[in-house]
C-alpha cells in the first residue's frame, strides 16, 4: 500500500522511510517508530493501518536498511544498543515529522518497544509534534524527564513485561503526574510486544485491538 521515500533531516542529511498516505488530502500525520528489529513488514503494516484510519503515516528507518530476524534477540539488542537515541530522535524522527507537517498538518508520534522510548524522547525534544502514543517503551530518565514532555501522551503497557516492568511503568506514571503532564495510561494482562501479530508467541489480539482503537481515537481527538 505504501512506498519507500527519502526525506531530509534538520542537519541536511538524507534519511529513508516507508510512507502510506490516507485516501483524503490534507490528512493529519502519524510517525511510526520501529521495534528493536528494524523497519519490518509489521511496522510497514501499521503504517498501512493508520492510512486506512485516515492518517498519512511515515515510518523512518532508524537502522538504515538493516532488519533483524525475530529469533535473533542478540543481534536486535546489538543494533538497539548501537543506536544514538537522541540523535535518531532529534534528526531522523524530527525530519520525518517535518516532512509530514510541511502542508500545515498536525503530526503525532507513536512507537513500539524501542520506538516507545523514542516516542517519549520525541515528546520532549521535537517541537513540531502535537500528540504521542507510547507502546511498551520507556527511555532512561536522563534522555527525557517527565517535566520535559511538551505534548499529551497516551501509553500502553503489558503487565507481563520484563523490559518495561510494572515498577518502571509506575515510576513513569508518578513522574508524569508530579510534573502535571497529560497522560492516559493503560495496562494489559499481556506480554511485551503484544501488538505484533507476526510474533504469535506474544501477540494478544484482544489487547492489541483494544489498544489500537484507543490510539486511533486519541490521535483523531488531538490531530483532527
Amino acid at each position: 500500500m505504501g512506498t519507500s521515500i527519502a526525506f531530509k533531516r534538520p542537519d541536511g542529511k538524507d534519511a529513508n522511510g516507508y510512507l502510506a498516505n490516507a485516501a483524503r488530502g490534507n490528512a493529519p500525520g502519524v510517525i511510526v517508530i520501529q521495534e528493536w528489529w528494524g523497519l519490518s513488514d509489521q511496522i510497514k503494516g501499521m503504517c498501512d493501518r493508520f492510512a486506512v484510519a485516515g492518517f498519512d503515516a511515515l515510518a523512518p528507518d532508524l537502522y538504515k536498511g538493516k532488519v533483524v530476524p525475530y529469533h535473533d534477540t542478540d543481534a536486535a539488542g546489538a543494533e538497539m544498543n548501537s543506536l544514538d537515541f537522541i540523535e535518531a530522535t532529534t534528526q531522523t524522527v524530527r525530519g520525518a515529522v517535518q516532512y509530514l507537517s510541511k502542508n500545515g498538518a498536525k503530526v503525532g508520534l507513536t512507537g513500539f518497544c524501542l520506538g516507545g522510548a523514542v516516542t517519549i524522547i520525541g515528546a520532549a525534544k521535537i517541537p513540531e509534534l502535537t500528540a504521542g502514543v507510547v507502546f511498551y517503551g520507556i527511555p532512561p530518565e536522563a534522555a527525557a524527564k517527565p517535566a520535559e514532555i511538551k505534548i499529551p501522551l497516551q501509553a500502553h503497557f503489558a503487565n507481563k513485561d520484563d523490559w518495561c516492568t510494572p515498577e518502571l511503568i509506575n515510576a513513569f506514571e508518578q513522574g508524569m503526574k508530579a510534573a502535571g503532564k497529560s497522560l492516559e495510561l493503560f495496562r494489559y494482562d499481556a506480554e511485551h510486544a503484544f501488538v505484533n501479530e507476526q510474533r504469535m508467541s506474544v501477540h494478544d489480539r484482544k489487547a492489541a485491538e483494544l489498544a489500537w482503537g484507543r490510539a486511533t481515537d486519541f490521535f483523531k481527538k488531538h490531530l483532527g
